[in-house]
């Protein structure tokens, strides 16, 4: 009698999750339109404008999307300039533990695509990787798909590191609002958008305006107000 081989053994074991059954994705807006056909046509996409316009949800929907259909094979999370002090010191667990609640609003939509049980399956095996920014240096992503958060804070220098961890069939979306940084120095969102255009680097920028906030009437009220 032959014996079955460990591989064959180690995918029977394995337990068989599906994902659960959600809508298609469907633009609210010409912009996001837009926004989507930039994620599916370049491997690289800067998106700038205010809350509330579907950035990160788009993002993250497709990246869930992509995971689910097998056309990556990881999702990388990730967002600088994370508070070292109080506000930081009070969460229990690894470094990871301690930034999980910066990218919630990645992590929620993951969950919500993927369902729960396929999401922790994906992050125990490191499938879902969640990244501290301060330890990019020295990695590269392949086959992934990686959304940067808040990239309006990085530096210029931060940015071009970042930006040359990329490998080869991977996704990256760089969100952010420019007009929100806390840098004393220029963005690196900015000086990147503006290097691509310069020199016609295959990437696309996607800019939402207060015109595009689709998460309520008031939301969009208050971020015209605020300007």
């Amino acid at each position: 009698m032959r014996k079955r081989s460990t591989y064959k053994m180690k995918m029977e074991q394995q337990e068989v999750v599906h994902a659960p059954r959600v809508r298609p994705l469907v633009p609210k807006n010409p912009a996001q339109t837009n926004y989507i056909n930039c994620i599916n046509q370049y491997s690289q996409v800067f998106v700038t404008g205010p809350a509330g316009t579907g950035k990160t949800y788009i993002a993250a929907s497709l990246a869930a999307d992509m995971y689910n259909k097998h056309q990556i094979h990881k999702i990388i999370l990730t967002r600088p300039n994370i508070p070292a002090g109080k506000s930081l010191g009070f969460f229990a667990g690894t470094i990871e533990d301690k930034i999980a609640p910066w990218v919630y609003p990645l992590t929620e939509v993951l969950i919500e695509r993927l369902g729960k049980a396929k999401y922790e399956i994906a992050h125990k095996r490191g499938d879902i990787e969640i990244v501290p920014f301060e330890v990019m240096r020295g990695r590269s992503f392949n086959n992934a798909f990686v959304i940067l958060d808040e990239g309006q804070n990085l530096t210029p220098h931060e940015m071009k590191m970042f930006l040359t961890r990329i490998g080869e069939d991977s996704k990256v979306i760089i969100n952010g609002d420019v007009s929100q940084h806390d840098l004393k120095e220029q963005s690196g969102l900015t000086v990147a958008i503006d290097l691509m255009h310069k020199h016609n680097i295959p990437a696309a920028h996607c800019n939402f305006t207060h015109d595009d906030v689709v998460r309520s009437g008031i939301c969009a009220a208050w971020t015209r107000a605020f300007g």
